[in-house]
């Protein structure tokens, strides 16, 4: 990048913030391209602070998909609220996310208040717009704005992309001018290990019943090329309770199988090369509550 090019380059880091499932993790993807973040119709998917980058010539944002704020109920949840709310203190400005066809509840009461003391701009995004008639936004939006004075609003529909362009075009214009943090081609911060094992805990959460998603954790033991040029990767899948596991491994390890031909599949997709994907089923009671393997599967205090 010339002197030049660089003197009119803006940058900056935006956090995305919401109640579970008002599709923050679809709005990153669609904007980076590629699935940095793992998506399913089950509240309380991403766990972690996935950050998406997104460049162009004039202009670098890393947008970070916070965890959806909800109360704690253990140690994994307690983590989740600390990396959302975390967020607010180092970004340039924040994306409030809420669902079109949700009411506001107690959830984004508690967002907002933690919002009103965030200095950096705050956008209001109503997502899902395509899920309700028009006439019904203008008493919807007008509800939040009596809350706080948005810096903007935008309707939009993460999953068509309506009004995401623009969006963009304004959170360009707003960042202070600054460096290319990351190269133009990379598009998250995260190692290969940690996507991968958010690609295969995705099809678990698409595939199993309800009890299963906030009791599975997915850990990467190990990825190396073999001598037949495929990409070996071993990973645990990690339950609390025997019937979770009878579960996820199906009859005859028919779920197990479409599990792992689902994230093969993407996790192909991703890297660009062929996969051997072997997984194993561990039963590890209370997993959610031992601060020494919510460390070891990357959720650590430090970080936040």
């Amino acid at each position: 990048m010339d002197q030049l090019q660089q003197k009119d380059f803006h940058s900056g880091f935006v956090a995305i913030v919401g109640r579970p499932n008002v599709g923050k993790s679809t709005f990153l993807n669609r904007i980076i391209g590629e699935k940095v973040a793992i998506m399913s119709n089950k509240a309380q998917t991403t766990r972690n602070k996935i950050q998406g980058i997104y460049t162009t010539t004039q202009a670098q944002i890393v947008f970070i998909d916070t965890p959806g704020i909800h109360k704690p109920a253990n140690k994994l949840d307690e983590f989740m609220l600390n990396a959302a709310t975390s967020s607010l203190k180092e970004v340039d400005a924040v994306l409030f996310m809420v669902s079109a066809n949700d009411k506001k509840g107690p959830g984004d009461q508690f967002i907002l208040e933690q919002l009103r003391a965030v200095k950096q701009p705050v956008y209001l995004v109503v997502n899902k717009i395509d899920t309700v008639h028009p006439n019904d936004l203008e008493p919807f939006v007008a509800g939040y704005q009596q809350e706080m004075d948005f810096a903007g609003v935008y309707p939009i529909s993460a999953l068509q992309g309506n009004n995401v362009d623009q969006l963009l075009q304004t959170l360009e214009k707003q960042l202070p001018q600054g460096p290319q943090y990351y190269p133009a081609d990379q598009m998250t911060d995260h190692p290969e290990y940690f996507v991968v094992a958010e690609l295969i805990r995705e099809k678990i959460l698409q595939l199993t019943r309800d009890e299963v998603p906030h009791s599975v954790a997915v850990m990467v033991e190990r990825m190396r090329p073999d001598n037949k040029g495929l990409l070996r990767i071993e990973a645990t899948i990690i339950v609390e309770r025997a019937g979770q596991k009878g579960i996820i491994i199906g009859k005859g390890g028919k779920m197990l199988k479409e599990i792992g031909t689902r994230a093969r599949h993407d996790i192909e997709n991703l890297l660009g090369d062929q996969v051997f994907l072997q997984l194993w089923v561990k039963i590890d009671k209370g997993w959610r509550d031992n601060q020494r393997y919510l460390d070891e599967l990357g959720y650590r205090k430090k970080d936040y």
